[in-house]
């Protein structure tokens, strides 16, 4: 089943940043309107008397802070203990259950009791330099020194995806290993070095041209909370709208954002910090070496806290190179190099995130592509090899309405598309798309229908 999930309408730029506006209805249209799968556009059905609700309850809490950050940090500062910001989009049923354990688990109260703990539930006013996350989470846990350094990271796509899940197993890992983290600095510092945010084009996410002007810094809890508040993917889409309207090549750590270990063909355990369960024949992980029971020590030279650590360390790769690795293994340590060949982030798969909407309608006018199936492939005479995309939907709306506005249907397959022929993932092929054409315009493209081919022109915005 399919909801339809309206992401906020950007305005004008503001003046001070001296960005001249596009008329409001060609302002980067895309962000305008998605379709997106329940399990991330699922909300509560009373999203404003959750929001207050949460509120109400989190500013009596002697735990912890409500959504005040510079608070948490002068604490930290004051007590000498480390800060752990918890950002929650609350209305959202993803990650429901672990948000529940953390603030009422007996068990986690003694690890808890040693941070200062902050509860954020909206992205107004978060400072992108110190605030750089897998912005597709609807629940994420970072963790500092006071001095503004990052120790690390905890994000789960497992309560993402089932939001009744409330284990909390690798939260207390991530919990413990931030601790350790801090009873070492500063003369661990470092060795912290690649886990600390890199440069963004805006400090806070209302300065972005997408999101200037409709937002203000502080919640309208006078008014309607909800409408007055950021959502974390708005970030991201906000960021990669920026390069889009400029007519730039979207950055690819933009378009396959926080690649997940399964990228290079390795799959951890969410219950450890980062231990290995299983590595794909023939994978980069392969390649490296790791194995399963392998537990990972140190990426790029940083201790991690959590799988969304590991994910932080891909992001921050090279386009190709190496990524060096410590593991534990047995007894005993080792030092080993994981290979990252040209093209590996193409590898990701960005399907399920609910960033990849827009990302959509940029590249595909609105089109949902899934991968033809082998068997299908011979079915229709087509080579093993070939490109072989399936429309599972086409948009009906706004620029998500591109595609079907130009002829585009459900369960046309395409074929070739900008002189691209050989197999690839929806995934890979929106990303080449967009780095090919960083400006809105139509390209070519083949598809099969009803066993006729059909010459078309897919439109790229």
């Amino acid at each position: 089943m399919l909801s339809v999930l309206k992401l906020s309408a950007p305005r004008a730029a503001c003046s001070a940043l001296k960005i001249k506006a596009p008329p409001l209805k060609t302002l980067f249209p895309y962000l305008l309107l998605a379709t997106a799968s329940a399990s991330f556009a699922e909300t509560v059905k009373d999203r404003e008397g959750a929001i207050r609700g949460d509120r109400a309850a989190m500013e009596q809490n002697d735990r912890w802070i409500y959504n005040d950050v510079e608070r948490g940090f002068a604490e930290a500062q004051r007590t000498g203990r480390p800060l752990l910001v918890v950002l929650r989009c609350v209305p959202c049923k993803a990650c429901m259950g672990i948000d529940a354990s953390i603030l009422s688990s007996d068990a986690l109260q003694p690890l808890l009791a040693q941070f200062v703990c902050v509860r954020v539930i909206n992205a107004n006013a978060l400072d992108l330099t110190r605030f750089q996350f897998d912005y597709d989470l609807s629940f994420s846990t970072l963790f500092f020194n006071a001095d503004g350094t990052t120790y690390g990271r905890y994000g789960s796509w497992q309560h993402q995806r089932d939001a009744l899940d409330a284990t909390t197993a690798g939260y207390r890992a991530g919990l413990e290993a931030a601790l350790a983290i801090h009873r070492g600095y500063p003369a661990n510092r470092p060795a912290l070095a690649s886990k600390q945010p890199v440069a963004m084009p805006f400090q806070r996410p209302i300065e972005f041209p997408a999101l200037a002007g409709k937002y203000e810094r502080e919640l309208n809890w006078q008014g309607n909370v909800v409408k007055s508040c950021v959502h974390c993917h708005q970030i991201g889409d906000a960021n990669r709208a920026f390069y889009r309207e400029k007519g730039e090549p979207i950055p690819p750590t933009l378009i396959y954002p926080m690649p997940m270990p399964e990228t290079l063909g390795l799959t951890l355990d969410p219950q450890h910090v980062a231990r290995v369960t299983a590595v794909a024949p023939g994978s980069a992980a392969a390649r490296a070496g790791l194995a399963p029971g392998d537990d990972l020590l140190a990426l790029d030279g940083a201790p991690p806290i959590s799988i969304a650590d590991f994910a932080w360390s891909l992001h921050r790769g090279p386009a190709s190179g190496t990524l060096p690795l410590t593991i534990r293994r047995g007894a005993g340590e080792q030092q080993l190099t994981l290979p990252l060949a040209p093209g590996w982030r193409e590898q990701a798969d960005i399907s399920t995130r609910v960033g990849t909407w827009p990302i959509r309608a940029m590249a595909t006018g609105g089109l949902l592509l899934i991968s033809v199936s082998a068997d299908e492939r011979t079915t229709l005479g087509l080579p093993p090899a070939s490109l072989a995309l399936r429309v599972k939907h086409a948009g009906q709306y706004g620029p998500h309405g591109a595609a079907k506005a130009a002829g585009f249907q459900k369960d046309d397959i395409l074929i070739a598309v900008d002189g691209l022929t050989s197999d690839l993932t929806e995934s890979a092929l929106l990303g080449q798309l967009l780095t090919r054409h960083p400006r809105k315009e139509a390209v070519p493209a083949t598809v099969l229908r009803a066993g006729q081919r059909i010459e078309m022109r897919l439109p790229m915005q």
